[in-house]
């Protein structure tokens, strides 16, 4: 294992009737930004039960932040945030939420122009407000880290940034809360989940054992509980299990010591940041492709991977590395998340674009290695339609 430092200051609150405990987490005299999306929060009760809990304290609504979060629209919370002098932002919904509100908490007191935070990545940020969050779609892990995703709809660019000043000061998890979810945000939170702990697993051996077992453990229990999610929407153990799984597979834990890949994700951007994919959509079609064309330098951990996530034992070294990745592949189709660029109507001049993209954004040196180049993401978008 390589030498590390993890550091993670969230607070987690899990379980049914948790966000009564707002009261005491939120200081008394903040004035209080919450964000949301859209009505869902308001025709649950979400939203209700977080106004009861802030009690007395100043509260502004911030609704209408995208399933993608854009620049545009919260730079609208930036600047409502700036002129009521908020002092403490609460996300309620999923992870784009949470991203939001991360962005908006560093914009607000920052002094440049604010697309410079996603520019720089994060490194320039020197301060931001607090935030907390109440979790209502298990699938980022953005409840307990402290990256964002934003995209900026006039650039057609998606671009992440990270800052321990954004880890939220503490989260919420209610199960409940993801009972009434559309199956395809559950779908969709499975597979972002899976594709998190692949990025800091399938890269090659760092003799990491606890790492790996970790990340293995997190892996079956998707392929276990991802189905049931959809078959037993109402089964609190299942949303439970799910939701628990989704925040580790991104709180820093398993990627702790070992090599990380994220070019599935990155090229995953662009599609989104072009064509409006879901994110968990253009992560089910690139991994596969990935996995496929980069099975020589992953070998040992495909092999590994092979074993102990799909129990593969029999047959020779090449036929376990296809069946895992088949694997792989109809376990998102399984869960209704398509696996191809056709599927989602993109074909050869979507590649093309992609790839203009990637060279623009200077995503030239991808991967555990650095060495996946534009003639690499050629091929695995090409294998991806």
């Amino acid at each position: 294992m390589l030498n590390f430092d993890f550091y993670n200051p969230t607070h987690i609150s899990f379980g049914e009737g948790s966000i009564a405990k707002l009261d005491g987490f939120v200081p008394t005299d903040a004035k209080v930004m919450v964000l949301y999306g859209g009505q869902s929060a308001q025709r649950t009760g979400t939203l209700a039960e977080v106004q009861k809990a802030l009690g007395e304290r100043q509260v502004h609504l911030f609704a209408g932040v995208e399933a993608n979060p854009t620049y545009e629209k919260l730079m609208e919370a930036v600047h409502i945030a700036r002129e009521e002098k908020i002092d403490f932002l609460l996300a309620v919904g999923g992870g784009s939420v949470i991203d939001g509100a991360k962005f908006v908490a560093a914009a607000v007191p920052y002094t440049d122009e604010p697309w410079n935070i996603l520019l720089s990545g994060g490194a320039d940020i020197k301060a931001a407000l607090p935030i907390g969050t109440v979790l209502t779609l298990a699938a980022t892990g953005s409840e307990m880290n402290n990256g964002s995703v934003i995209t900026r709809k006039s650039l057609q660019a998606k671009l992440p940034f990270h800052n321990d000043l954004v880890f939220p000061r503490f989260s919420i998890l209610d199960p409940t809360k993801s009972f009434t979810l559309p199956e395809r945000q559950v779908a969709n939170g499975v597979v972002d989940a899976f594709v998190h702990v692949m990025e800091q697993y399938l890269t090659y051996p760092v003799n990491a054992p606890v790492q790996d077992r970790f990340a293995e453990g997190l892996l079956q229990t998707l392929v276990e509980q991802g189905p049931l999610a959809l078959s037993q929407p109402d089964d609190y153990e299942v949303r439970a299990n799910l939701m628990w799984v989704a925040t580790l597979a991104l709180n820093g834990l398993i990627g702790s010591g070992v090599p990380q890949d994220w070019s599935t994700h990155l090229i995953g951007h662009e599609l989104t940041a072009l064509y409006g994919m879901d994110h968990a959509q253009t992560l089910a079609v690139i991994l596969p492709a990935m996995m496929q064309e980069r099975r020589t330098p992953k070998r040992e951990k495909l092999l590994q991977y092979a074993e102990r996530v799909w129990n593969l034992r029999d047959g020779d070294e090449e036929q376990r590395i296809d069946t895992a990745i088949a694997q792989t592949r109809a376990f998102f189709e399984t869960l209704g998340v398509k696996t191809r660029l056709k599927d989602y109507e993109l074909e050869q001049a979507a590649v093309e674009t992609v790839l203009k993209q990637l060279d623009e954004h200077g995503m030239k040196q991808l991967g555990e290695h650095q060495d996946i180049d534009l003639t690499v993401s050629r091929r695995v978008l090409e294998a991806s339609l």
